[in-house]
């Protein structure tokens, strides 16, 4: 009989792994290379809004959704959304980048360590140090000031400078997980949120010998800096995802259009389905979509828990002998519970 199972635990080296069958879409990071334009080629967008492209159409967000991103865009102010892990609240990014045409959103991560000078840019002064070493080593002639690439080849700008950059319309930037950084990022990030500017000192000490510099950004490409500062003329729609596990100061709140986004209903449970998987895996697995949605109140499953036990019942060969009841207990485990 056919066996689902790629590791047997028997002990023997084999090459099972090799009969893997391909990832969930949301999982496939082989599909084409990260590219800084948006659209159906952009793997990061297929990932988080379903490759069968239905999510936009039938995404059905709640009209409280829906007018907190207006308010957001009117009022060129940033959007903080919280909830529980798994209610879409990074995927808001891609989905209003994607209806509104505004290119690859700009994901900034934010870990404990996490300072706003990671998301205005970098300068790489030690590279820049070896090369003019290397330079002399080799008996360059040409200061490295004066050379092609100059000042401007060790300064990248990180995913808030670059969104910052002057635009027509504005980027999308996706700021994730504000709660994990430490005590002085979001109060470091009033000023520049505000201004919706930063000067980049390493660029103004040179400006009267280099008025314009050519540095690179977050997504890859390279643009001009004028005088040493970068200010926005379209200011982005920045959307700050948060877990709840802390509280914000209320500076930071008042600056930001507040959304809490409750967990899927039945609309947007199968509107996600739909869209990652398709319209056939809604009626075949009807069980464990109801399991989802008949949780217990304050219960923490995440949606993508579920996207993750459809997939393996119906899209991984010979799997369909596992019960749902025994799938759901494997990976639908409430994320509040220790065991």
């Amino acid at each position: 009989m056919n066996d689902w199972r790629i590791y047997r635990g028997v002990g023997q080296p084999h090459d099972g792994v090799r009969q893997l069958p391909p990832p969930p879409p949301w999982r496939d990071f082989a599909a084409a290379p990260d590219r800084p334009e948006s659209g159906p080629d952009d793997p990061s967008s297929a990932r988080r809004l379903g490759v069968r492209r239905r999510l936009v159409e039938n995404y059905a967000p709640r009209p409280a959704e829906v007018d907190a991103v207006n308010a957001a865009l009117y009022l060129r102010r940033p959007l903080l959304v919280t909830g529980n892990p798994g209610t879409g609240k990074s995927t808001l990014a891609y989905a209003v980048a994607h209806e509104l045409g505004l290119g690859r959103v700009l994901r900034w991560p934010v870990v404990s360590r996490t300072t706003l000078q990671d998301g205005l840019y970098r300068y790489d002064a030690i590279g820049r140090l070896q090369d003019v070493q290397l330079e002399r080593a080799q008996g360059a002639t040409a200061a490295p000031a004066a050379a092609p690439s100059g000042i401007g080849s060790y300064v990248r700008l990180g995913p808030l400078g670059t969104a910052l950059l002057p635009a027509e319309v504005p980027r999308v930037l996706l700021i994730d997980e504000l709660d994990k950084s430490d005590l002085d990022l979001p109060n470091d990030l009033l000023n520049t949120l505000e201004e919706g500017e930063f000067a980049i000192p390493e660029l103004e000490r040179v400006a009267d010998r280099e008025p314009v510099v050519e540095v690179l950004t977050h997504d890859g490409r390279r643009v001009p800096v004028h005088g040493g500062r970068v200010a926005c003329t379209a200011f982005p729609l920045i959307i700050l995802t948060s877990n709840g596990e802390r509280d914000f100061p209320a500076p930071l709140l008042r600056r930001c259009i507040q959304l809490e986004l409750e967990p899927p209903g039945e609309e947007q449970l199968t509107a996600m389905v739909e869209a990652h998987l398709g319209g056939e895996s809604v009626e075949q697995g009807r069980d464990l979509i109801d399991r989802f949605l008949d949780r217990e109140p304050g219960e923490v499953v995440a949606a993508d828990q579920l996207l993750n036990a459809l997939f393996l019942t119906q899209h991984t060969p010979h799997a369909e002998r596992l019960t749902s009841e025994r799938i759901a207990d494997l990976l639908m485990h409430p994320l509040d519970r220790s065991r």
